[in-house]
């Protein structure tokens, strides 16, 4: 049974938006898993080894043992019903406290498909009298994180302090050199993604973090980690 499951469009989106709080999360002692929905190819220098090569060296930056790809077509991922069984499959066999997708609003049609098939699937994972294997599960929440290709600013519902795991981060989005070339005279991705989480680290007074949004409203019990 996992504390949380991220669930990326592709490989490195869970690192891109979330990598600091995915080793946070690891390192408080709780168990996470990511499930890439594809292999994310073809891209213009990878391919389906060099991808599987980068996605393991990248786990093993954040020190993610359980992860999963569910073989959905990348560049034509859909909310369909058949990947909607297959990944509420998945919900009911890793049994998440929550679950993790990118933020609904985005440019790029395979996250905003994502998110639809992973809020979709949640609720199939609950049913009875279904032809779904396991037993039915109900994750309590689904977060949203940010892996978007839209250049604006959201409020978000909470802002999660990484200052103690983005060198972590770095370290495992730097596992993925096909996909993240260092340009010459202009930020590259990398840069962009060090910015944006000096810039969210500001916002709460630290050096680094990164945001997440909810739908429904964020139960606390007490007020200890707030600050």
């Amino acid at each position: 049974m996992l504390d949380a499951l991220v669930i990326a469009p592709h490989p490195d989106d869970a690192e891109l938006g979330m990598g600091g709080t995915i080793a946070l999360m690891l390192a408080q002692g709780m168990s996470v898993g990511i499930l890439d929905l594809t292999d994310g190819e073809p891209t213009p220098r990878g391919s389906v080894e060099i991808r599987t090569r980068e996605t393991a060296a990248a786990s093993a930056a954040l020190g993610i043992t359980w992860r999963e790809n569910l073989g959905l077509p990348n560049r034509r991922l859909r909310a369909s019903l058949r990947a909607r069984g297959s990944l509420a499959g998945v919900i009911r066999r890793s049994r998440p406290r929550w679950l993790f997708a990118p933020h609904w609003v985005d440019a790029h049609p395979d996250h905003v498909a994502a998110t639809r098939l992973v809020e979709a699937a949640r609720f199939w994972a609950k049913l009875t009298k279904c032809d779904l294997d396991g037993e039915p599960w109900h994750p309590e929440r689904i977060y949203h994180y940010a892996c978007v290709h839209l250049k604006t600013v959201r409020r978000p519902s909470f802002v999660v302090d990484i200052s103690s795991t983005w060198n972590l981060k770095c370290r495992s989005l730097a596992c993925y050199a096909s996909q993240f070339p260092q340009p010459t005279g202009t930020p590259g991705v990398l840069d962009r993604v060090a910015a944006a989480d000096a810039w969210w680290g500001s916002v709460i007074g630290t050096s680094h973090g990164e945001p997440f949004w909810a739908r429904e409203p964020v139960a606390l019990r007490t007020f200890s980690g707030l600050f």
